[in-house]
Formats: C-alpha cells, sequence, structure tokens
C-alpha cells in the first residue's frame, strides 16, 4: 500500500525524482539528498512500511539482500575502503519509511564512530538485568 503523502513512497512510483541507484521486485535504492558522504544511498521497500518490525517476514530476505548488494559494490564503485549500514526506527527517522543508510567509508574521512554519545554500564549486574529484560522479551 502506497501513501500519497510519503515522499519515498512518490520516489518509488517514479513520481518524485530521485538519484536512482537499483529497482528491484522489492526495494528501490536512490541517493540521499543531504549525503553524509557522496554516493550515501537509501534501500527501501517498495511497499510502504514505517520501521523494520512492520516488514513482512517474507520480504526481510529480499529487502537486506538489496542493502547487501548495494553495500558490495560501493567499496569498488565509489574508490571506498567499505561501508557504513544504519537503520534507525522512529527515533532519528526523519522519513517515516522504512530505510538503510549504505554510506561509503574511507579511513581518516572523519566519521568518528556512532552518531549518539556512548555510555557505560554502572556494573555487571546493571549490565545483566538488561540482558536479562532483553532474553525474556525474546522469550514471550
Amino acid at each position: 500500500m502506497k501513501h500519497e503523502t510519503c515522499v519515498f513512497c512518490r520516489i518509488v512510483d517514479g513520481v518524485e525524482p530521485a538519484g536512482e541507484v537499483m529497482r528491484t521486485a522489492h526495494t528501490v535504492a536512490f541517493l540521499d539528498t543531504r549525503p553524509v558522504f557522496k554516493g550515501h544511498t537509501l534501500v527501501v521497500p517498495r511497499r510502504h512500511v514505517v520501521t523494520l518490525p512492520d516488514l513482512p517476514g517474507d520480504l526481510l530476505a529480499p529487502f537486506f539482500t538489496d542493502v547487501q548488494r548495494v553495500s558490495a559494490v560501493m567499496p569498488g564503485a565509489l574508490a571506498a575502503q567499505g561501508t557504513f549500514v544504519a537503520l534507525n526506527n522512529v527515533v532519528s527517522q526523519s522519513v517515516a519509511h522504512l530505510h538503510v543508510h549504505v554510506v561509503p567509508r574511507t579511513r581518516g574521512d572523519g566519521l568518528r564512530g556512532f552518531f549518539w554519545p556512548r555510555t557505560r554500564y554502572t556494573d555487571d549486574p546493571e549490565r545483566e538485568e538488561y540482558a536479562r529484560r532483553l532474553r525474556q522479551a525474546l522469550a514471550d
């Protein structure tokens, strides 16, 4: 189902211009309009879903296969040494349509670590409590 107000759905439908990189049965990949580095590509499912948990299970493998393909060819195509692959769900998700960022990387490119501040667990018991809570949620 497409959403007329979604810019990514309009790109998928060919209504909105984009620097298209790839189009498959399940995805469209195109250049980000505000790239971290030139060649920064977004891979989106053709079907409108907002977050990764919303993506139907039968589309998971085709979607990430296409993300993998873009990531695999990017270094050779752009004279990069590797890629940074990232996905946001709701927080920091500028467009409410699932998308994976594939960003070309080279050593010394100025991108340092992650985009968010890092923290530490107070101690091993606190770390184990977080692990326990996640294990419990996965078991439910």
